[in-house]
C-alpha cells in the first residue's frame, strides 16, 4: 500500500502536476494513511482473535453449564430418591414400633397367672422344684403335669402314696376355682402293655384318669366339675425312642380350662 502512494505522489511530481511541498505533504499523508489501515488491519485481525477466544470461552461455559444443569438434575432424582428411602424407613420403624408394642402387650397378657395358677404354684412349690410337677398357663388354660411314676407303679392304675399326698395339694387349689371344667387327660408310651388287666394303652391311661378323678373327688374337688379322658401313646410330647422320652410321655395331665 504505501509504495501505491509513493509512485502515485512521483507520477504527480514528474507530471507537474504538484509542487515539491505539496507531493512531501502528500508523501506523509500517505504513510500516515497506510499507518492508519495497518494499524486498523492488525486491530480488525486482534478482534477476531478475541472474538474467536471468547466464542471457545463462551463454547466451554455452555458445556460446563449443561453438565453441571446435568448433575443438578441427577442430583435431585438422586435426593428425591433418598427422600422416598427415608419415607418408607420411617413407615417401617413406626410399624415395627407398633408391632413391638403390641408383641410386648401380647405377651404380658400370655404370661398374666391367675389365682388358681398362683395358688397352685405355691402349693405344689416343693414337687415343682424337685421337677415331679411342672405347671403352665396359656390364655386362660391352665395344665399341672405330674410323671405317672409319682402316682403310679409300673403298669398299675392305683394311685400311690406319694401321688395321694401330690394330688390332695392340688385339690386344696382346686376347690375355690370358678367358671372352669377340670378335665384328667391320660397318656403313655407307646410300649404295648402286658399282662390281662389292660388290653391296650388305651385302656390304661383311662383307667389312670379316672383313677386320679376319683382322687380328687374324694379331696373335695366337686365332681361337677370333673372329666376323664385317655389318650393312649397318641399325643406324645418326645419321641419314644429312648426310656428318657418315654418317660416324659407317660404322663397325667390336669387341664383347666373356662367352661
Amino acid at each position: 500500500m504505501r509504495t501505491w502512494l509513493v509512485l502515485a505522489a512521483l507520477v504527480a511530481l514528474s507530471t507537474g502536476c504538484v509542487s515539491k511541498g505539496k507531493f512531501e505533504a502528500k508523501t506523509l499523508e500517505a504513510e500516515q494513511l497506510a499507518k492508519g489501515l495497518n494499524d486498523e488491519k492488525g486491530a480488525r485481525e486482534a478482534a477476531e482473535a478475541k472474538v474467536k477466544a471468547l466464542e471457545a470461552e463462551r463454547d466451554a461455559l455452555t458445556a460446563r453449564l449443561t453438565t453441571a444443569e446435568s448433575r443438578l438434575s441427577a442430583g435431585a432424582a438422586e435426593r428425591r430418591g433418598l427422600e422416598e428411602q427415608n419415607a418408607q424407613l420411617k413407615a417401617l420403624n413406626d410399624e415395627l414400633a407398633r408391632n413391638t408394642k403390641q408383641l410386648a402387650q401380647a405377651k404380658a397378657e400370655l404370661e398374666k397367672k391367675s389365682s388358681e395358677y398362683e395358688n397352685l404354684a405355691q402349693s405344689l412349690k416343693q414337687e415343682i422344684s424337685e421337677g415331679k410337677i411342672q405347671l403352665s398357663e396359656l390364655k386362660g388354660k391352665m395344665t399341672v403335669q405330674l410323671k405317672d411314676k409319682i402316682l403310679f407303679a409300673s403298669g398299675s392304675a392305683r394311685v400311690g402314696k406319694e401321688g395321694e399326698e401330690a394330688l390332695a395339694k392340688i385339690a386344696d387349689a382346686l376347690k375355690t376355682v370358678q367358671g372352669k371344667i377340670i378335665r384328667v387327660e391320660g397318656h403313655t408310651d407307646d410300649v404295648p402293655t402286658s399282662g390281662a388287666q389292660f388290653a391296650s394303652n388305651w385302656e390304661l391311661s383311662l383307667a389312670r384318669a379316672m383313677a386320679v378323678v376319683h382322687s380328687l373327688q374324694n379331696a373335695g374337688v366337686d365332681p361337677m366339675t370333673l372329666s376323664a379322658a385317655g389318650y393312649g401313646q397318641y399325643q406324645p410330647i418326645a419321641a419314644n425312642d429312648s426310656p428318657e422320652n418315654r418317660s416324659l410321655n407317660r404322663r397325667i395331665e390336669i387341664v383347666l380350662a373356662p367352661k
